[in-house]
């Protein structure tokens, strides 16, 4: 029988992966004061990639198991590729406070595949109403800078969304496919080895320069994006995502918009936190409550 809801333990490590993922977006920051953006995540991909090569070569874990499963090892790695590179790119037209928002839209794409393409991960009231509650929690912090709706900012926003689509796409289908064929370094490595080549095409067609100053904050923020995000907290995910429901594990990843203004804002930028990201934390925290709630029969048709 399926797992409902999640306990104390996965949730602890989920609560610190979103923390530490949200300050991956101030080291993004950081970092593209001396780097091309597309650019630098292909050097993380391809960073990544090395150091887990080097650690299942030390565990004598196999890089390439089958045809069947490096197959399915592409299609994640094109599907993860893509998705930054409509990140990276639709920066570029609109507002970041509007790309939180529209990135994390990754867990209602979740919960709808994991609905229509997953055994036993069904959508149910607790859920619909949690992830509605959280949702609402993000769209409150940045209410102030979402503004009208615009033209100008259409094809941005229209790119973020698709890489909410496709993050909440690469989920499911790594539950589907992999999670009982691969182990989850196996598949962690596939995403990041094939990943690396798009992003650096991508980089090549659409970035006039790479590299521009690789300053002692640029290169630390680089360490940080290929070494405790692409390699450890990604190694951690994908752990979970064999172990758990899907739809339950991506409802707690809006917690990271709400670091990341933290981070971004409190700490980095020394700004003061309003008393939206106060209301943003609660709406989350309760729409968490509920996702995580025993559902009991009530199922969603």
């Amino acid at each position: 029988m399926k797992a409902t809801r999640l306990s104390f333990g996965p949730i602890a490590i989920l609560l610190v992966l979103s923390f530490i993922w949200g300050g991956n977006m101030a080291a993004i920051k950081i970092g593209t004061q001396g780097l091309a953006p597309i650019f630098m995540a292909g050097i993380r991909s391809l960073v990544a990639s090395v150091c887990l090569f080097i650690w299942m070569a030390m565990r004598g874990i196999p890089t390439f198991p089958d045809r069947a499963t490096v197959m399915h090892g592409v299609m994640v790695g094109i599907l993860f590729g893509t998705e930054f590179g409509f990140i990276y790119l639709g920066l570029n037209y609109t507002l970041a406070s509007r790309s939180y928002v529209l990135l994390y839209t990754h867990p209602f794409f979740v919960a709808l595949g994991a609905h229509w393409f997953l055994r036993g991960d069904r959508l149910n009231t607790f859920k619909v109403g949690g992830l509605i509650l959280a949702f609402g929690g993000v769209m409150s912090l940045f209410m102030e800078g979402l503004g009208r709706f615009s033209l100008e900012t259409l094809p941005g926003d229209l790119m973020l969304l698709a890489a909410g689509c496709l993050w909440g796409a690469t989920t499911v289908y790594i539950k589907r496919f992999l999670a009982d064929r691969a182990l989850a370094i196996q598949v962690l490595f596939f995403q990041l080895l094939f990943s690396a080549p798009l992003l650096f095409l991508l980089s090549l067609a659409l970035e006039k320069r790479a590299i521009y100053d690789l300053s002692g904050a640029v290169l630390s923020s680089l360490i940080y994006q290929c070494i405790i995000v692409a390699f450890l907290s990604y190694l951690v995910w994908f752990e979970l995502i064999q172990r758990h429901p899907v739809s339950l594990l991506a409802a707690f990843t809006f917690f990271t918009p709400v670091f990341g203004v933290f981070l971004s804002g409190a700490l980095v930028l020394r700004e003061a936190i309003p008393g939206n990201m106060i209301l943003g934390l609660v709406l989350v925290s309760l729409g968490m409550v509920l996702v995580n709630r025993h559902p009991g029969t009530r199922k969603m048709p």
